[in-house]
């Protein structure tokens, strides 16, 4: 009678279990159909859409994130019948959820960087370690160099980035080609005066930084990567950038 009584319970378990499983198992296939359901519908719907690169559901219950070239987020619901641009907030911690996964999509790790191909600037103690890109006939540039002068005890690695049309790339080729390039850069930076009677050099390290940028989406100078792999784009005064070079943002 026991022995019956055990078989009948684990038998009654074991179907339980495969219940579980088979749940779990649809499940799964349905989320995974749902997101490629989304990106479908929203193609269909709208031909000229960016190109869609993932779906993934978003911490709000019922709200999917569609990420789309050059990182730019979208969201929309599970019937893909709605399409929002904007920033997801969370109430209770003040969050900006999107510029956070932004944020992360965009990182760069600092491993990568050819360093290489760039001109090393100390301050100081140099301990710290900056990563800007920078094009020199950029105006907001000038004006970044200024303030990071007043930031101590770090160690800038600056890519030439030569984007801003030709004469930018034959001033960038001036500048490599210096004997002393951390102070050829910097008194062009500050007082616009270009280094005389450079030698021929091989300027190839100018081009290996455009297509890194373009690899990695900076689109524009100055842009700031700190070691935690987090960056900034554009001129940010000296406190900001201490800030940045403490904390990975400001």
């Amino acid at each position: 009678m026991v022995t019956r009584m055990l078989h009948h319970f684990i038998q009654r378990l074991s179907n339980s279990l495969l219940c579980a499983l088979f749940f779990l198992s649809v499940t799964s296939t349905w989320a995974l159909g749902q997101e490629a359901q989304i990106k479908k519908t929203i193609m269909e719907r709208i031909p000229e859409f960016p190109k869609i690169l993932e779906v993934s559901k978003a911490p709000m219950n019922g709200l999917y994130e569609i990420r789309v070239e050059d990182d730019e987020i979208y969201y929309t619901d599970a019937e893909a019948n709605f399409l929002v641009q904007g920033s997801l907030i969370d109430t209770r911690t003040r969050q900006n959820i999107t510029d956070e996964r932004i944020e992360k999509l965009t990182q760069v790790d600092f491993n990568t960087l050819p360093m290489k191909d760039s001109i090393t600037i100390v301050h100081g103690n140099g301990k710290r370690h900056l990563a800007i890109f920078e094009d020199p006939n950029c105006g907001y540039c000038k004006r970044f160099e200024k303030d990071l002068l007043k930031v101590d005890n770090v160690t800038v690695h600056l890519f030439l980035y030569p984007v801003l049309g030709q004469d930018s790339i034959d001033k960038s080729k001036v500048l490599w080609c210096a004997k002393d390039k951390a102070k050829a850069w910097g008194e062009w930076m500050k007082s616009a005066v270009m280094p005389t009677n450079t030698a021929n050099c091989d300027t190839n390290a100018l081009n290996r930084n455009v297509e890194f940028g373009h690899k990695h989406k900076i689109n524009g100078t100055p842009t700031l990567i700190v070691s935690s792999g987090a960056r900034v784009p554009g001129a940010i005064n000296a406190s900001q950038i201490e800030q940045l070079l403490t904390s990975g943002k400001f």
